[in-house]
């Protein structure tokens, strides 16, 4: 078993990770830390959403800042306010112990531009920046990114499935020659595949983690046959046998979000809704009831739940599979985070059966039928 101190880290920080509890590399920080230290490479990492990737690439790319210079020397780009949040915050607590403090700015919409315009005013070395907000910046002249060495792109995938992928190409063009991206994806669709030849150099390297694991092995997946009628009943006797355990209900629409959240408030549970509707300050107050626990569920849309990170979620519901396959792999992928174990639990209506045989073909998962 490797250590950070093995991987190239450097003491100040393999100080703090082993204050905060991080004392052994996930697969994808053994096999990309190394190499990324070096930083003479583009990179193309596929893993899936909880494994380290924040540790990943900030690790290496916190090493490559040199603090006596103020510009802006490294841009990461995540699709969601909640993921570039999480990210900053996970990066500050890294430094705590290193001797030149290295500054670090989040910018996502939501929030007031002047106050972020006037945050970026200051010395800062990095930017954590959801796309459409990082151009109306760049556009208003109130970030430079001409001298941005290291590019990282978080969770490609999703960015491209929220409509992100015209404003990912102007940021792109920025730079090409002094820079190297490093672009991490849980799958590879074609519209990567399509940045990938464009963007990045012809020899990038690409690491490849659980090669034969698209979905984290440590979620168990299980179907309920049940009728249309009978889907609100199955959930709530799921509920009321996991009464400590916290979970994300999946519903395809918004109208069925919001429904479904308001059906299981009027019978008691403590539940809340979160749909592409809302406003950034609702958003904003129920997941922070969730993450503090005062919420034990969230139902959700599939772009709603985008960037949610919050560790021990036991499970997620699927109220109906989704259309697309790489849904699955993202909605299974909000349970089992950093080593835990976790159930994706499906509701199949008559006639449903056939998806779960697809979804286990295509996955190369095993799905189990689950009795309450």
């Amino acid at each position: 078993m490797s250590t950070f101190k093995d991987l190239g880290v450097e003491k100040p920080y393999v100080k703090r990770l082993l204050e905060l509890g991080i004392e052994t590399p996930t697969q994808i920080q053994e096999a990309v830390i190394p190499l990324l230290l070096q930083n003479k490479m583009d990179l193309v990492g596929l893993a899936q959403t909880g494994t380290g990737k924040t540790a990943a690439f900030g690790l290496p790319l916190l090493h490559h800042i040199d603090p006596k210079l103020d510009h802006v020397q490294g841009l990461i780009i995540a699709p969601t306010r909640e993921l570039v949040q999480q990210i900053q915050k996970q990066l500050f607590k890294f430094t705590k112990h290193v001797k030149d403090k290295i500054f670090v700015e989040g910018v996502y919409g939501g929030e007031k531009m002047d106050i972020q315009m006037r945050n970026l005013n200051r010395t800062t070395h990095i930017v954590v920046a959801t796309p459409g907000r990082l151009l109306d910046l760049i556009e208003r002249a109130a970030v430079d990114i001409s001298k941005v060495n290291t590019l990282v792109l978080d969770e490609a995938d999703e960015m491209l499935s929220m409509g992100f992928k015209e404003d990912l190409t102007n940021i792109l063009k920025f730079n090409t020659g002094n820079r190297h991206t490093w672009l991490f994806s849980a799958t590879m669709p074609d519209e990567i595949k399509q940045i990938i030849n464009n963007y990045m150099a012809k020899d990038a390297v690409r690491i490849e983690v659980n090669k034969n694991a698209l979905v984290n092995e440590n979620i168990s997946h299980h179907y309920i046959p049940t009728t249309i009628k009978e889907k609100l009943s199955t959930i709530m006797r799921l509920l009321d046998k996991r009464p400590e355990d916290r979970g994300v209900i999946f519903c395809r629409t918004k109208a069925g979000t919001n429904a479904l959240a308001k059906e299981l408030k009027h019978e008691g549970f403590a539940v809340d809704a979160l749909e592409g509707d809302m406003q950034q300050k609702e958003r904003d107050k129920v997941m922070r009831a969730f993450k503090n626990q005062s919420l034990q569920v969230l139902v959700s849309t599939d772009v709603s739940a985008r960037g949610i990170d919050v560790n021990n979620l036991a499970f997620v519901i699927h109220h109906q599979l989704p259309d697309h396959l790489d849904y699955y792999t993202h909605r299974s992928g909000r349970t089992a985070r950093a080593g835990k174990t976790g159930q994706s639990i499906a509701l199949i209506i008559p006639g449903e059966m056939q998806k779960i045989i697809d979804i286990q073909k295509e996955l190369g998962i095993t799905f189990k039928e689950m009795r309450l």
